[in-house]
């Protein structure tokens, strides 16, 4: 593919991954993106590390799940390396998994029984934030060449930027629905048992900090069943 198509289809990509309507959707998006996209590319996922496990953010086939899933079982691999490293590496490529990989020797090994021929992968991040790791999967050796390392970085910009506005819209409206659910809450309290709206909100922060629930959760009880809290 020649760079200008390619940068076209960045264009697209960029209108596509901001007019998903969620986070999760974005990050499946990205991940088909990237087997649409990438040549050699046979399926493709993120990866990110929580709390020292591996978790799948999105997937696109069974391989990219099942390398995440072997990945975290084993403790050990490329795209679990590179979502948790805090250094300036931000990729990495094996051009033939069918040689050994002394990094890695479990999970190369693995990897092989699964019919993954050669990987590389991509951190997801912004100036702020990581968002996990990017990684295609071809199931022969030597897929990727050399320029993916600039294919698949324009591409995890792209998406980076994308996720983290999908992430802030997702708390703005997060943040609108809660202070919605507290509003209605507080006017049921002070309807029913003549509160004062200062009365209201503290009988909902002390049920929260008592009973150690999101006030949230306080208020959206406090609609359901019509009356203040126990």
């Amino acid at each position: 593919m020649e760079w200008r198509e390619y940068a076209e289809q960045m264009a697209r990509l960029a209108r596509d991954l901001l007019a998903q309507g969620s986070v999760q959707a974005t990050l499946e998006e990205i991940a088909a993106s990237a087997v649409k996209l990438i040549e050699g590319c046979d399926e493709a996922g993120i990866l990110a590390v929580r709390k020292g496990r591996a978790v799948t953010l999105a997937a696109c086939g069974d391989i990219a799940q099942e390398s995440d899933r072997l990945q975290d079982e084993l403790d050990e691999g490329p795209c679990f390396d590179l979502a948790r490293r805090k250094d300036s590496e931000r990729v990495y490529r094996i051009a033939d998994l069918t040689q050994p990989q002394p990094a890695w020797e479990r999970f190369a090994a693995q990897a092989r029984k699964l019919g993954i021929g050669s990987m590389t992968g991509v951190l997801l991040y912004t100036d702020d934030e990581d968002f996990g790791a990017l990684n295609l999967y071809a199931r022969r050796p030597g897929a990727f060449s050399k320029d993916i390392g600039t294919a698949g970085w324009l591409l995890a910009s792209h998406a980076a930027v994308a996720l983290a506005d999908a992430r802030t819209i997702d708390q703005l409206e997060h943040a609108m629905e809660s202070r919605h659910a507290i509003g209605q809450a507080m006017g049921i309290l002070m309807e029913r048992h003549q509160m004062s709206e200062n009365d209201a909100f503290n009988v909902l922060r002390r049920v929260s900090q008592h009973h150690n629930v999101k006030l949230r959760d306080v208020a959206q009880r406090v609609t359901t069943q019509r009356t203040a809290p126990a």
